[in-house]
């Protein structure tokens, strides 16, 4: 008989596995009690710290930006609250996503790709909040705060938002405030500037961004597990208001300038043009307009893509502020340099006659005199106030490219003004050096001909021009332009009062400034700007005619002009023999091929609006295009 293996009963193995499985249970839940016990007990407060952060968090408090008044105090830029539409992206699940945009899009009237990039261009990071849309309607701005489960991530932030009140009338002087851009978060995030800033843009907004700005403050604020705001903690600094500025335009002087400017552009049929009225002994701007121009108003609102694309392709580039960004040939009222190098450097005296003919040659070309035939014998005032070319073609042959060079730069050609805007551009001197540089060769004879006629390779912008008259105008004191006149601390100190500021005295005899003074008053009293002589204020200056551009079915070429004008201390007694001029004007004409200069009888008018002149002495049959 075999005999079987021991065989443990059932129920007996059984209970050894329940005593492991006991006993395993046992081991686990003293771990874990010793574990939490550790947590609570040993980590208890660091726990409770983190907690604590987790729903607290340090926040920016804005400042108020500081406004802007004109000369006499009027307000031209203030602040109004506004609601602007903000998406956190960390809390809007991707999942979500083109559904809340979808919907966040019909109820801003929005297209959800405009939406969608406004995200993806977010500058900060996933935790900052993306400004959407700005300006949006209450009852729109509610329904979205009310559609939170909807809308994750949505926020609706009432901030103040700039209001310009004359809009189109000060918009290339004030500029606007924009969102900050992630090159300029780069550079100015250890400044206070957040993602979603507004930031000086253009214009004055952007030269006096720092003063504007103020100092921003912080407070702990208590939020919700969804991020959402629940109560201010503590205000841990409070935010400093920003400075204010007191312009140095009068809003009175640019509607006028406006005015003359557009009727000018209006009559003669122009796309662009400029007009600067400054005080010649501050070098303080008194009007600056550039047409066309735009309503900064809508950027300050949210401009939408299509007004933008509409500004920006605009080739009359009303963005561009072109009595400072953008340069021309100064054509005759260069003259102004030739004929004071040669009278500084002793090439010809008040009293030395030179024979004028309808042409000079050099080799076989021929450089011709405006009118082609020449005026005969004349002497500086009379060569300055014929604007014989011929006379200067001479002068400038004299002096030489670096000299009139030298003398040009004396009077700020070739370099920024430092006009408190931004954007200035520099113009051109041509040296020997210059054209080496650019075109690998030297200046031609004829070329200096040309330089001294204001032809050729040099360029300037309206304010350079303008200033170099301001110099001459008020005795030999090349000034810096200023568009800002005072800083105010928002409890109305002027934290920074006005001060001329000086460039240079030009190295020039006084004798040498009245001859050309006088010669600006012979272009008016000769009558080559007309009727200009007949009113009852006594005005110098110098038309400048500029040819650019190809030439048309009949060999001619497109021509800017310019007028440059200023009156003595006293307009209605006339005496140029001193430099106490108050007031200088300039006008120019882009491309204005009219038969007569147009840019004079803009300055006409101007002067009319101005001194408060009831004769009309605008002579508009010379604005028909030619």
């Amino acid at each position: 008989m075999s005999t079987l293996p021991y065989e443990r009963p059932e129920n007996d193995r059984s209970i050894a596995r329940l005593l492991v499985f006991g006993l395993a249970v046992i081991i686990s839940i003293g771990a874990l009690t010793a574990r939490l016990s550790y947590l609570q007990l040993a980590r208890g407060g660091q726990n409770a710290a983190a907690a604590d952060r987790n729903r607290t968090v340090l926040q920016a408090i804005p400042s108020s930006r500081g406004l802007v008044y004109d000369r006499a105090g009027r307000p031209l830029v203030t602040n109004v609250p506004s609601f602007t539409i903000k998406i956190r992206p960390a809390d809007l699940p991707q999942s979500e996503r083109d559904a809340v945009v979808t919907r966040l899009g019909g109820l801003l009237g929005m297209d959800p790709a405009e939406i969608n990039a406004a995200i993806d261009a977010n500058p900060g990071s996933r935790f900052d909040l993306v400004r959407i849309a700005q300006e949006v309607p209450e009852v729109t701005a509610r329904l979205i705060a009310e559609s939170n489960l909807e809308l994750p991530g949505v926020q609706v932030v009432v901030e103040a938002r700039r209001e310009y009140a004359k809009g189109p009338l000060f918009s290339q002087v004030i500029g606007y405030t924009g969102p900050i851009t992630a090159e300029q978060l780069a550079r100015l995030k250890d400044q206070g500037y957040l993602p979603d800033d507004m930031i000086g843009r253009t214009g004055i907004e952007a030269v006096y961004e720092r003063e504007l700005r103020g100092v921003y403050g912080a407070e702990t604020v208590e939020r919700d597990a969804t991020g959402r705001r629940i109560q201010v903690l503590q205000t841990v600094r409070p935010a400093e208001a920003g400075d204010s500025l007191r312009l140095t335009i009068d809003t009175k002087e640019q509607i006028y300038a406006q005015r003359a400017l557009e009727w000018g552009m209006s009559t003669a049929g122009l796309k662009r043009g400029v007009i600067i009225v400054m005080n010649p002994q501050t070098g303080e701007v008194l009007a600056m307009v550039s047409l066309p121009t735009y309503d900064n108003n809508l950027f300050a609102k949210g401009i939408s893509k299509a007004d933008f694309q509409r500004l920006a392709s605009d080739p009359n580039q009303p963005l561009l502020n072109h009595a400072i960004a953008e340069q021309y040939p100064p054509g005759s009222t260069y003259k102004l340099v030739t004929g004071t190098g040669a009278l500084a450097d002793g090439k010809i005296t008040a009293d030395t006659k030179l024979e004028t003919r309808g042409y000079l040659t050099i080799g076989t070309y021929r450089y011709y005199d405006w009118n082609r035939r020449g005026f005969g014998p004349l002497d500086i005032k009379l060569g300055f106030g014929h604007s014989s070319d011929t006379f200067f073609y001479q002068v400038a042959g004299m002096l030489g490219i670096e000299r009139l060079a030298w003398w040009a730069r004396q009077y700020g050609f070739g370099a920024p003004t430092g006009i408190d805007l931004p954007g200035e551009v520099s113009g051109i001197v041509p040296t020997n050096q210059w054209k080496q540089d650019t075109f690998g060769q030297p200046i031609f004879p004829g070329e200096v001909y040309q330089a001294g006629i204001g032809q050729g390779y040099d360029v300037a912008t309206p304010i350079q021009l303008l200033n170099a008259y301001n110099a001459l105008a008020n005795g030999g004191r090349l000034y810096q332009p200023q568009v800002v006149r005072e800083i105010v601390a928002p409890d109305g100190t002027v934290v920074r009062p006005f001060q001329p500021k000086l460039i240079r005295k030009l190295p020039v005899t006084s004798s040498v400034l009245r001859t050309m003074r006088e010669a600006a008053r012979t272009v008016v009293t000769i009558r080559s700007t007309y009727n200009l002589v007949d009113m009852p204020i006594k005005v110098a200056g110098k038309t400048g005619t500029a040819e650019f551009g190809l030439r048309d079915a009949q060999g001619r070429l497109p021509f800017h002009n310019w007028f440059v004008g200023f009156v003595p201390g006293d307009p209605y007694k006339g005496d140029f023999s001193k430099g106490d001029s108050q007031l200088a004007v300039l006008a120019f004409a882009y491309d204005s091929n009219t038969i007569g200069n147009v840019a004079t009888e803009i300055v006409k008018y101007y002067l009319q609006l101005h001194f408060g002149i009831k004769q009309d002495y605008r002579m508009i049959a010379l604005l028909r295009r030619d």
